[in-house]
């Protein structure tokens, strides 16, 4: 087994708790991991990528060659654009329809989502709607991790524990809206 994702956004949006999540998965899974993170100017709006390389055998390095990731998961469609190269042939693209227009020049999102719709293996989401009719926008990057569950390689399971050791610290109230979150992406996905 060997799973190699990108996970891109903007700063804010919660790149680095999907890897988080993801990585206490692999862990109780039984997984290797190597993980890498640009995340420079993380503040609101600043580009954030990580690179999470799973396998039931050692990794070796922790970056994904061009043309060999399986999965980009994407918070902001333009940045999912951004990483194409890296992807598979055969991979999947999981990404959010709605952009964050961080940039004076920002593209026509109606051009970059036409780009997405011509992958043979995509899921493209309004995970901020999806996570408002929830309760609360913050779930949004748990919703987009919910609909790249059946792409990742790692049982369902394991990635709600994730949430759950991920989210420990917090209330109850938190772990639950963060499951209820997790599921209603792994629905979408699964009808798509």
């Amino acid at each position: 087994m060997k799973t190699d994702i990108i996970l891109s956004g903007v700063g804010g949006q919660g790149i680095l708790s999907i890897a988080a999540v993801i990585g206490e998965a692999a862990i109780k899974e039984g997984l290797y991991m190597k993980q890498s993170e640009v995340h420079g100017m993380s503040q609101r709006g600043g580009d954030v990528q990580s690179n999470l390389r799973l396998s039931d055998r050692p990794v070796a390095s922790d970056l994904i060659p061009l043309g060999q990731a399986d999965l980009i998961i994407s918070l902001e469609p333009m940045e999912s654009l951004r990483y194409l190269p890296y992807l598979r042939r055969d991979g999947w693209i999981v990404t959010n329809s709605q952009p964050f227009v961080n940039i004076p020049d920002y593209p026509d999102v109606a051009v970059i989502i036409a780009e997405i719709e011509k992958l043979p293996n995509r899921v493209v989401i309004d995970v901020e709607a999806i996570a408002k009719d929830l309760g609360s926008v913050r779930v949004a990057n748990i919703v987009m991790l919910g609909a790249a569950a059946p792409f990742v390689g790692i049982s369902f399971d394991k990635i709600a524990e994730g949430v759950r050791s991920i989210f420990s610290r917090k209330s109850e109230d938190i772990i639950s809206l963060n499951i209820k979150a997790l599921n209603a992406g792994y629905e979408i996905a699964n009808k798509k």
